[in-house]
């Protein structure tokens, strides 16, 4: 059985897309970056801790469970922009971004009781120069709260986009093509699925 370890939407329905049965777990794993800790090392540190926290979880629910853990961050300069905690914060991060490329760091944990396997993506987004009107405007719709970089990609924050290198699914936050390798490594699907 399959588990997403996720409060997300997004991941939700972008697991869905792959046409995989999966139940959700929901985990509470501290996202605090350490000081030294590198912005890939800590998205990937986030994603093994919350498929370990879901296989916890479920352990004794089913055989031979499989947990699916994700994080994504975004990054601008060597630093993450997690997610807004109001509506200045989201303006001050959209701000940052506004006319300036950045990286969209997605790491995808797959836990079994034999062990985990992780594969990561990197996305370069750029975004177009943004005054305060638009951003005053966005940031009132709420999209950007729950949001790492305070933007969707998928909703109004397409319109921004310039340029994208990479992963679209990574950037909503979860890497489809690098989950679909994992769950074929768990041997959730099989090639052609």
């Amino acid at each position: 059985m399959l588990y997403l370890a996720s409060q997300s939407p997004r991941r939700r329905e972008l697991l869905a897309q792959i046409d995989v049965a999966f139940e959700v777990v929901e985990v509470a794993v501290p996202e605090v970056r350490g000081d030294a800790e590198s912005p890939r090392g800590y998205v990937e540190r986030v994603a093994r801790a919350k498929a370990a926290a879901g296989l916890a979880h479920v352990a004794g629910l089913s055989d031979g469970p499989v947990v699916l853990g994700a994080d994504t961050e975004v990054v601008l300069a060597g630093r993450v922009f997690g997610k807004p905690r109001d509506a200045a914060d989201a303006a001050r991060m959209l701000r940052a971004l506004s006319g300036r490329t950045h990286s969209v760091i997605s790491v995808v944990c797959c836990t079994k009781a034999t062990g985990s396997m992780v594969a990561a993506c990197e996305s370069v987004v750029a975004f177009a120069p943004l005054d305060d009107r638009t951003i005053a405007r966005y940031v009132a719709t709420g999209e950007p709260f729950g949001k790492a970089g305070a933007y969707a990609i998928q909703g109004r924050a397409a319109a921004f986009i310039s340029h994208l290198s990479g992963s679209y699914s990574g950037v909503m936050g979860l890497p489809l093509y690098e989950t679909v390798g994992l769950l074929r490594g768990a041997g959730l699907m099989r090639d052609g699925d």
